[in-house]
Parts: structure tokens; C-alpha cells; sequence
């Protein structure tokens, strides 16, 4: 009875996935190219709660990096760095303290930080290249936290 509507947002959840892989993968090249990161992780998981994840673990030298990722529209309503609310701090600041649980040796510094991606829109003419901006050390854990 409901088949159309399930279909419906089935094939609204495949195009929000391929919008935010998109916009994962250029986040990853602008920030291996244009600020010299190197990729540890993409789409972290932790074992324990598959519900914490990171969409990129990077080294900016030596700084152990955690990467939020926000894909937007170009009409989006709210910027990428606003959409990370304190509930999705939370749920990152949960991951990234299982990432650094499970390293063998923890860095001296990490931190957190925000890449927003604005696709142009997917009208099959070749598409513009996305604007990303970059949101760098993004109050996450406490101001004089040891770990």
C-alpha cells in the first residue's frame, strides 16, 4: 500500500549518500592538495558502537586530525559548520576518544575539524567545482584535556 512512499525516501537516502560521498572524497583532495594532510582514515567506525564515525582521520604534521565533513546544497538553509550541533559533538567527541583508545601510541595533540562542501547543482551539464571551506580547531574536547 505505502510501496511508492518507501521507494520514494529509499532513493532520497541513495542520493544524500552519494551527495555526502561526493563531498567526503573532495574534502579528502583539497585537504591532501591544498593544506598538505596526509589521509590515515575515511569513514571510521569503531567496533564497539557502529554509531561512531569519522569521516577522516588526517595528519596535519604532527597533529593527529579528526574531520567532520558537511556536504551542503547550494540553497542550503544552514551552513555546514552551524549543522555540527552539540549532540553531533558529542557523538564525535564519543569517536574520536574510541579512535585514540584503540592507537597503540597516542599522539601528544589532536583536534577537530570542519570541512564544508557546497556541491553545485546535479542538472547532468558539467558541474562547477565545489566551494569547501575549512574550519580548522573546533572546540571538541575540554581546554585542558590529558586524556
Amino acid at each position: 500500500m505505502f510501496g511508492w512512499l518507501k521507494r520514494f525516501f529509499r532513493d532520497e537516502a541513495t542520493a544524500a549518500g552519494r551527495r555526502g560521498a561526493a563531498g567526503e572524497r573532495h574534502a579528502a583532495e583539497f585537504l591532501k592538495r591544498e593544506r598538505g594532510f596526509k589521509i590515515v582514515a575515511r569513514n571510521w567506525r569503531s567496533a564497539r558502537d557502529r554509531r561512531a564515525e569519522i569521516d577522516l582521520v588526517c595528519r596535519d604534521r604532527e597533529v593527529l586530525v579528526f574531520v567532520e565533513v558537511k556536504t551542503r546544497a547550494p540553497d542550503a538553509l544552514v551552513p555546514g559548520f552551524h549543522a555540527v550541533t552539540p549532540r553531533k559533538k558529542r557523538a564525535m567527541r564519543r569517536a574520536c576518544m574510541a579512535y585514540l583508545a584503540q592507537l597503540p601510541r597516542r599522539p601528544r595533540v589532536f583536534r577537530f575539524d570542519v570541512v564544508e562542501v557546497s556541491l553545485g547543482p546535479d542538472d547532468g551539464a558539467r558541474p562547477a567545482p565545489p566551494a569547501i571551506l575549512h574550519f580548522e580547531n573546533i572546540p571538541l574536547f575540554a581546554k585542558y584535556y590529558l586524556g
